[in-house]
């Protein structure tokens, strides 16, 4: 009698394979039948193949398993200060001249999609103030209009979000001077049914609000897919992971998201399953600069992001596109190195599609042009080349690029990041300023050491450890459909005035 353990550091086909080995030594083999040998053989792949990563949808562009995308509005530097900033490192640099909406990337303010119903600052009810109050019918109308306006092209498939951040659908978060929501509503029912109890007022007033609620959300989601269904649609903070409390108990933080959040996440699923995509977000306070917390908060935010992605479809894990800031949220000092390895790096590892950088008008004054251009051409230029590079190496050498590479302990310090001994990153001055150059190529050591951190997570048409066999489910075709829709984005790194990437093979 044998005891056979799965080694972690070893991909489950190899200790399938290994399995099967150990059994070609021993006696029993030679009494077993052919066939026995065979369906024993089969038993083990498919145990293997049972503990595979759920697949990925196709990336956004073809062969980048990770994107990062410029949003901030700063055409203005070109165009009033004469700073020319050079958005070649980025995958997607956001739109033509570098507007918050457009062709590659559009967002939908509270104002500019339909009749979202809100209250002032002032508490002045805007469009009936709660979604109960609200026609759905003419809100969709306006929608439908507002879509045709800001998306004029019927085949967008650029990312597409909607930030509603004024309530949120579920009762119990709204907290705060978000309570508005919940003291309006249960106005409404009083003024109707003045004898109820109050214990009756609050849970009809509670059905009201979250029935409406999820009604405005999912009718406009499903709206706009039906408009633009190449468009990757879904709200801005959406998931959520309520892992805020790093200033109450900096010494105790541990960043995981409280159990209630989670499963109030789950009690989402009817807006996980009509999204097309999901937008978290990891803006960085400045008081968690360059600190363990700082990795605690991002990584259970992304981690949150990536669990409920895995549940919204059974297919296929929904892209997550994470949105950060190149500076600490409400001031204009810029990420430290440590810091975008702590968003970027950490959202690339954890198998996030891409990193969307958003920025505000202040980005474009005459003196915030400069910063933002030294620090595109240095340290932020040099690290997004870093990651993408290796995530788009590591796909090539482990993944066949039918996947993206992700963390095999999700929890560990593993990143992409390109191997300093084998590869350099340098700076080839232009008329236009920095551009960056990769040379190099892995060696056996990095190609090793790729395998023992990382696995893949392959993509819809493909499956195996390496995402090296055609999945036989009918979803290949579907999965290049997408790849070839997807190629004709606008990719700025594609253009070879713009930097310069060479691998020796890749």
């Amino acid at each position: 009698m044998y005891i056979i353990t799965h080694n972690p550091a070893f991909g489950l086909r190899e200790w399938a394979a290994g399995i099967f080995s150990h059994i070609l030594d021993t006696s029993e083999l030679f009494l077993m039948d052919v066939g026995v040998r065979q369906l024993a053989v089969m038993a083990l792949l498919a145990l293997a193949d049972a503990r595979l990563p759920k697949p990925a949808r196709a990336p956004l562009l073809l062969h980048k398993p990770f994107v990062v995308v410029w949003n901030a509005p700063t055409e203005q530097c070109r165009l009033r200060y004469k700073v020319d900033l050079d958005l070649g490192v980025f995958d997607i640099a956001a739109n033509i001249n570098e507007t918050l909406s457009g062709s590659n990337v559009t967002i939908f303010y509270h104002t500019h999609l339909g009749y979202y119903p809100y209250y002032s600052d002032n508490g002045d009810p805007i469009n009936g103030g709660v979604p109960q109050n609200e026609s759905l019918i003419k809100h969709l109308s306006k929608a439908k209009s507002d879509i045709d306006y800001c998306i004029p092209m019927k085949k967008f498939q650029g990312l597409a979000v909607i930030d509603w951040e004024n309530w949120r659908p579920q009762w119990d978060r709204n907290w705060g001077n978000k309570s508005i929501y919940r003291n309006k509503s249960l106005e409404i029912v009083r003024r109707r049914h003045p004898r109820w109890s109050e214990d009756k007022i609050r849970k009809v007033a509670k059905e009201e609000f979250e029935n409406a609620g999820r009604s405005f959300m999912n009718n406009t989601i499903l709206l706009a897919e039906h408009m633009r269904p190449n468009g990757l649609w879904g709200y801005y903070l959406y998931p959520d992971c309520y892992n805020y409390d790093y200033k109450e108990h900096p010494q105790t933080y541990t960043g995981k998201c409280p159990p209630i959040e989670s499963f109030r996440n789950d009690l989402l699923l009817w807006l996980w399953k009509e999204s097309t995509a999901l937008y978290p977000s990891i803006y960085l306070d400045y008081v968690l600069k360059s600190s363990t917390n700082a990795l605690k908060f991002v990584h259970y935010r992304v981690k949150e992001a990536i669990r409920v992605a895995s549940i919204a479809r059974k297919d296929y894990v929904l892209p997550v596109f994470v949105y950060s800031r190149p500076f600490y949220a409400y001031t204009f000092h810029v990420l430290t190195e440590r810091d975008l390895v702590n968003t970027i790096g950490e959202s690339a590892a954890l198998g996030a599609a891409g990193v969307v950088l958003w920025g505000s008008m202040q980005y474009a004054s005459s003196k915030s042009c400069l910063t933002v251009k030294r620090y595109i051409d240095g340290p932020l230029g040099h690290y997004v080349i870093n990651v993408t590079s290796a995530a788009k190496l590591c796909s090539k050498v482990l993944c066949k690029k039918n996947g993206r590479c992700i963390r095999k302990n999700s929890d560990s310090s593993a990143y992409l990041h390109l191997s300093p001994t084998d590869f350099n990153i340098h700076n080839r001055h232009s008329e236009r300023g920095p551009r960056f150059q990769v040379t190099g190529e892995p060696s056996l050591e990095s190609i090793e050491a790729m395998k023992q951190r990382f696995i893949c997570q392959c993509y819809q048409g493909w499956t195996g450890i390496f995402c090296e066999l055609p999945d036989q489910s009918g979803k290949r075709e579907q999965a290049d459909r997408c790849y070839c829709q997807c190629a004709s984005l606008s990719s700025p790194a594609e253009n070879e005035e713009l930097y310069s990437l060479k691998y020796f093979g890749l």
